[in-house]
Formats: C-alpha cells, sequence, structure tokens
C-alpha cells in the first residue's frame, strides 16, 4: 500500500491497491458525508481497508469557530468534536465501502461508550484517527476509534452508528 508520506507533494488523489481505494481527499469525503464546514471533521482518508478499519486526517486550525470560545485564552478541541471525527471517519468508510452517498443517505449516530480524553488537541496540531470494525449487524455498526497527535493518544472511545435511506428517514415520525 502506498503511504500518503510516500506521495509527492499535491498528490492528494485516491490511491488503489488491488483495485480498492485507499485514500479519499476532502472533496471525495463531501460525497459521502452530509456535513459541511463547520462540522466536517474529516479532510482526508487513508488506509482503508474493506470496512473494517482506516485512517482520518483532521487539520486543526487556529481558525476553528469554536476556539473563539473554548477557550479564548487556551483553545482547546472540544471533546465531543474528536469523538464527533472518530464517527466520521468510520461513517465514510461504511458508506464508501457500501456505495452509500450524502445525497441519498443519512448515518444517525447511536450511542458513545468508553470514552476517554487523554491529552488536549490545539491549534495546529494534526488529529490521526484510526477506526476499527468491532460488529456489523444489518444496518447498525460499532466501531472504535483512536486519535492521536504526534503518534500520542489524545482521545478514544467505541460509538455505534445506524444507516438510513433519506427516503425511510424521511418517512419516519
Amino acid at each position: 500500500m502506498q503511504h500518503i508520506t510516500d506521495m509527492e507533494a499535491g498528490d492528494l488523489e485516491a490511491k488503489t491497491k488491488d483495485g480498492q481505494v485507499t485514500v479519499l481527499t476532502v472533496q471525495d469525503i463531501m460525497a459521502l458525508l452530509p456535513h459541511r464546514y463547520p462540522m466536517l471533521m474529516l479532510d482526508r482518508m487513508e488506509e482503508m481497508e474493506g470496512e473494517e478499519r482506516a485512517v482520518g486526517i483532521k487539520n486543526v486550525t487556529h481558525a476553528e469557530p469554536w476556539f473563539q470560545g473554548h477557550f479564548p485564552n487556551y483553545p482547546v478541541m472540544p471533546g465531543v468534536f474528536l469523538i464527533e471525527a472518530m464517527a466520521q471517519t468510520a461513517a465514510a468508510l461504511v458508506a464508501h465501502h457500501r456505495g452509500f452517498s450524502a445525497e441519498e443517505s443519512v448515518v444517525y449516530f447511536m450511542g458513545v461508550d468508553k470514552a476517554r480524553f487523554r491529552a488536549p488537541v490545539l491549534p495546529g496540531d494534526q488529529l490521526r484517527i484510526e477506526v476499527l470494525r468491532l460488529k456489523t449487524r444489518a444496518s447498525v455498526w460499532r466501531y472504535r476509534g483512536i486519535a492521536r497527535v504526534r503518534g500520542q493518544v489524545v482521545a478514544e472511545a467505541e460509538y455505534m452508528a445506524m444507516h438510513h435511506r433519506k427516503a425511510e428517514a424521511e418517512s419516519q415520525p
């Protein structure tokens, strides 16, 4: 597999291994997820392996809107956004693997367990979010996410999500 560090600068097109896409750009991710700025928490996906595992990348900048109030003199990325980034990484992985699109599908966050926050995430950090599938039952997935900055674990959690086609979701009360 070709790793992002092995690519030439500016070469963020989807790369393949044995016919499988292993890297997605932010444009690819936006085709899979309905999230948009400021709620889109992914800039790139790497090392995609079916729906078993992937790595999501989030470049944390000083311009993130939450830093104005969390905290003005010591900006720290809120833990709920770390969990959201993990969930989006898994959702994009499943959507890509199963051929779902943002136009026709929605993923609902169902629960989070075993969440732990180990270190603050600051402007200028790059989050590397590894997700590992734990279980799948019908349209419900359970993943474990581990977020790292410079190799150090900053957050981890297990979470569940459910996929719905938008037509099904809109007909529900």
